[in-house]
């Protein structure tokens, strides 16, 4: 594995583990009664993306690691993933 292909792993991994993290614990500006104007009801009230961010790349790294540990012994290889024999 090249160093390149371990970047983008490791970004595939992060921005797909901030989208599942960014809905969990959100409160509506319309859940805390404190709508802004201007604003909609369904805007986070306090979104607080530099902890998630934080969260986000500690569970990227726990998953990365070790995945590239695995590809990188060679145990797993792209002929182990061909599930229509194609290679």
């Amino acid at each position: 594995m090249a160093i390149t292909s371990a970047i983008v792993l490791y970004a595939v991994i992060w921005f797909m583990a901030l989208l599942i993290a960014l809905p969990i614990g959100l409160r509506t500006q319309g859940d805390e009664n404190d709508v802004v104007p201007g604003t909609p009801e369904s805007a986070p009230a306090n979104l607080r993306l530099g902890r998630k961010m934080i969260w986000v790349t500690v569970i990227t790294t726990l998953i990365w690691a070790p995945l590239t540990a695995l590809i990188l012994s060679g145990m797993l290889t792209i002929k182990d993933l061909d599930f229509f024999n194609r290679m």
